[in-house]
């Protein structure tokens, strides 16, 4: 199964129309690198705040209030280009009203089936807190693909190891990290982040990153990072964990993921912390205790 991450450099559309151009573009290009899956970046659809008036556009709250207009026009996008294309699509997150004034970090999911499911964003960022009207998620999903169990982690979520880890107890092989950092400091914690959720748990995690400048949006100001694709460091998967990356303007990241290999892993493993996960778990071992005594 090939599956796509994207580098997206963020552009500044003037509409919804060219926007919409774009994206079948991009996905066209992941689609004639034989992707049966394309992984796009968090908050890519706040691109859109970029053809809103520049009081709305420079205001954080005010745009997320304004996309709102834009939210059935956007699912209709990648519902119709999962179709025509034949290739499931993540279509990064879209900001989506839950309440008055209330926002969930959405990560979409379309099959060329017609299904359409999301995950949102469990763990907040500073940023998204300072906000005031973001709120996390309350639920974890799994989606199926051709047989293949997937999850989504937006971003900091790929940070925390429970919830991915009750993701792969529910059967998950592919985590899907749709992400935007804007430090090198950022971008390396979600890419050791990653690293560490494919050891621990023996699974591929297909990585998508924001790029470039975008001084008009508060939220997407800086981007950086490399959209990749991880495997667990051990026999029959690269030395690094890394499947594929991309490197300068390059686009898409594409890699063929072998599950049926994944899964033959576990009986030569050199090391299998998926299997010996629940002896952490010891009673003995949920506290630490000072010994008292000075090391000379």
């Amino acid at each position: 199964m090939k599956v796509a991450v994207a580098k997206y450099s963020v552009g500044q559309p003037a509409d919804f129309e060219a926007f919409a151009a774009r994206q079948r573009l991009a996905l066209e290009e992941a689609r004639r690198g034989g992707a049966e899956l394309a992984v796009l970046p968090e908050y890519l659809s706040l691109e859109l705040a970029a053809t809103f008036e520049p009081g709305i556009r420079h205001d954080f709250n005010a745009s997320l209030a304004a996309l709102q207009a834009l939210q059935p026009a956007w699912l209709a996008l990648y519902a119709d280009l999962s179709r025509e294309l034949c290739m499931t699509i993540q279509a990064g997150t879209f900001l989506t009203q839950v309440g008055l004034d209330r926002y969930r970090n959405r990560a979409w999911w379309f099959a060329p089936d017609g299904t359409r499911d999301y995950q949102d964003k469990l763990q907040l960022t500073g940023f998204e807190k300072d906000a005031g009207v973001i709120e996390g998620g309350d639920e974890l999903k799994v989606f199926d693909l051709k047989g293949v169990r997937a999850g989504i982690a937006v971003c900091y979520d790929s940070e925390f190891p429970l919830p991915v880890r009750a993701q792969r107890e529910a059967g998950v092989r592919l985590l899907l990290v749709p992400s935007c950092t804007d430090t090198q400091a950022g971008a390396t914690r979600v890419r050791v982040g990653c690293m560490a959720r494919a050891l621990e748990n023996r699974m591929f995690i297909a990585q998508a990153v924001t790029t470039g400048a975008a001084d008009w949006s508060p939220a997407l100001d800086t981007n950086t990072g490399e959209a990749t694709i991880y495997a667990p460091m051990d026999r029959g998967f690269p030395e690094d964990g890394i499947l594929a990356t991309t490197c300068g303007t390059q686009a898409w990241a594409i890699a063929d993921l072998d599950v049926d290999a994944l899964e033959r892993n576990q009986e030569q493993a050199q090391v299998a912390v998926d299997r010996d996960w629940d002896g952490q778990m010891l009673p003995a071992l949920r506290k630490a205790r000072y010994s008292g005594r000075q090391v000379a």
